[in-house]
């Protein structure tokens, strides 16, 4: 697949089993995230890599936290169950510094590209996953668990893996006349 094809035809995939990507895939598929773009060369991401027993650990702090929100047990019982959708999940974090060419904001939209820089390298190399974010990305033993500081933010969770559903590789284009206009 070529990467306009692959692009023009990007869709997540939130049903994913086993194996999850590996060796040189994984490396790719980091280095991907790593030539997002970034102005100043802050390289302002962080991955944490989620799998095997990590997914046990990431599903009890997610029970634990859900709990100290005092959410039902329906909320509790899918929020314990959420690191187990795929068999890998990379946690994306902006590590924002102070700059005074390059704003806060700039900063988190690059961490963004990383997300989806990751999510099309999975898919070019016959993975896939999904972009996840929500309540727990501003949950704060969420964001100690995985280091980040005031100025940090957990821009989302990567699930990856092999995509259980064959779909279609291509999708119909979307009419981008209500998205465009021109100075």
């Amino acid at each position: 697949m070529d990467a306009l094809e692959l692009l023009v035809n990007r869709r997540s995939a939130s049903r994913l089993t086993a194996p999850a990507p590996a060796g040189e895939v994984l490396e790719n598929i980091l280095h991907a995230g790593m030539r997002a773009p970034d102005h100043g060369t802050l390289q302002p991401w962080r991955f944490t890599i989620i799998e095997n027993e990590g997914r046990d650990r990431f599903s009890a702090l997610l029970e634990k936290a859900s709990r100290d929100a005092q959410l039902d047990e329906k909320a509790i019982e899918k929020a314990k169950q959420a690191p187990y959708r795929a068999p890998m999940i990379i946690t994306v974090v902006a590590h924002c510094e102070e700059h005074p060419k390059v704003p806060r904001w700039e900063q988190l939209v690059s961490a963004g590209c990383a997300v989806m820089a990751m999510q099309m390298a999975a898919a070019a190399q016959g993975f896939n996953g999904i972009w996840r974010s929500g309540a727990w990305t501003e949950d704060e033993a969420v964001r100690q668990a995985f280091h980040c500081r005031p100025q940090d933010a957990i821009v989302g969770f990567l699930y990856l893996g092999t995509p259980q559903l064959k779909s279609s590789t291509t999708i119909l284009p979307p009419d981008s006349a209500p998205f465009v206009s021109y100075f």
